[in-house]
């Protein structure tokens, strides 16, 4: 019996290859003889290079590279088996976590790392790229990407302004005479899931500005301040980005990259399971496993699972999703191609606990499912 096993990582707790590691380990505690073909996902947020490397058999590079805070900090990035394409994830040079709670100040941090990952792809010669822009620490509408890559963004005496979103407002002009001209010749393909335009209520500040540090009268001058950003850069690139759906995503990032290069927004699941062949390799499977951190209303919008389970369904393939935890509407999955829900936890236990025992309870879970799938097949051989 050959069994897929696709899962996204459990953020923060377990790597998707993790994951499916464990995965695997409960499927031949109940099925020895089963063969189990590993493939771990991303959606575009954390884990996405470590997916889209071990799918492809490819290679992590390491990189110093400028931290949000404007500190050096090693980050990576990928190149896919076919040695043409890079992956990187924004979150590694740019993100969240890369920022002590209390130093989290989207006025002041920066994509810069971000650019400087985007520099070394093509100094390697590559032409193609894929770019996650989940889990940012910023706010600055991608200038600091842009930056990495030779744009200089002027104050009105013509000095480089600082890095940071409320920097922005000081903005006078863009120069663009050396912005690196490999862009020019570089596919640049977005792991993009949300629709938020630049500015205004749905935009990058007032819907996740908060989580970044951003407190109300900050997040309406970063607000103002990526307005003003927008137009200027309109004038510079003749490019009217603004409302264009996933401008705001990563803190504007998808602006910056829309305004700055040849750039193109796709939900993140779609890119990655393309790039991973990911429809051959599925269509031999009796079962598919798949699972993420937290399954809840969420997930129907373009997660991870719910991507893999309709291919799946292409081939009439059933779908199980085992999750760190099922959420309020969990059970919307269901019309969309998983078959059905286990939660790891088995009895009453902490966030942490469940977060330190993650490869454990994940392993345990999968063979408890796997059980069960055992009972109903001898049920229907009587």
């Amino acid at each position: 019996m050959r069994i897929i096993v696709a899962p996204d990582s459990f953020k923060g707790s377990v790597g998707a290859l993790q994951v499916a590691n464990a995965m695997e380990r409960g499927i031949i505690t109940v099925f020895p003889e089963a063969e189990v073909i590993k493939i771990p996902i991303a959606d575009g947020g954390e884990g996405t290079v470590e997916a889209m490397v071990t799918a492809t058999n490819g290679t992590i590079i390491y990189e110093t590279v400028t931290g949000p805070l404007g500190e050096k900090i090693e980050a990576f990035w990928g190149i896919l088996g076919d040695g043409k394409t890079a992956v990187i994830e924004m979150a590694a040079a740019s993100g969240l976590p890369l920022v002590p709670i209390k130093r989290r100040d989207p006025r002041i941090t920066t994509t810069y790392g971000t650019g400087e990952l985007i520099r070394a792809a093509l100094n390697k010669g590559i032409r193609s790229i894929v770019i996650g822009i989940g889990g940012s620490a910023t706010n600055d509408g991608g200038v600091g990407m842009a930056q990495g890559l030779g744009v200089k963004f002027l104050d009105i005496k013509g000095r480089e302004i600082p890095f940071g979103g409320s920097s922005l407002s000081k903005l006078h002009k863009i120069d663009l005479t050396s912005i690196d001209s490999r862009l020019g010749e570089t596919d640049i393909m977005v792991a993009c899931d949300v629709d938020n335009p630049l500015c205004g209520p749905r935009g990058a500040s007032m819907v996740y500005g908060p989580q970044k540090g951003a407190t109300p009268e900050v997040v309406s001058q970063l607000d103002e301040a990526l307005r003003h950003y927008a137009r200027i850069a309109q004038q510079a690139t003749g490019k009217n980005i603004a409302d264009y759906p996933g401008a705001g995503a990563a803190g504007g990032l998808g602006a910056g990259l829309l305004f700055f290069t040849n750039a193109v927004l796709r939900p993140g699941i779609d890119i990655i399971l393309e790039k991973t062949n990911f429809s051959s390799r599925v269509s031999t499977g009796k079962l598919l496993i798949t699972g993420e951190g937290q399954t809840d209303f969420q997930t129907v919008y373009g997660k991870a699972p719910v991507g893999v389970a309709k291919l799946a369904q292409e081939y009439h393939i059933p779908v199980v999703c085992i999750s760190g935890g099922l959420g309020r509407g969990a059970d919307h999955v269901l019309d969309h191609g998983i078959d059905g829900l286990m939660s790891i936890t088995a009895q009453p236990i902490t966030l942490e606990e469940c977060m330190e025992r993650g490869e454990f309870l994940i392993e345990a879970a999968t063979a408890r499912m796997c059980r069960l799938l055992k009972i109903g097949s001898n049920i229907n051989q009587k």
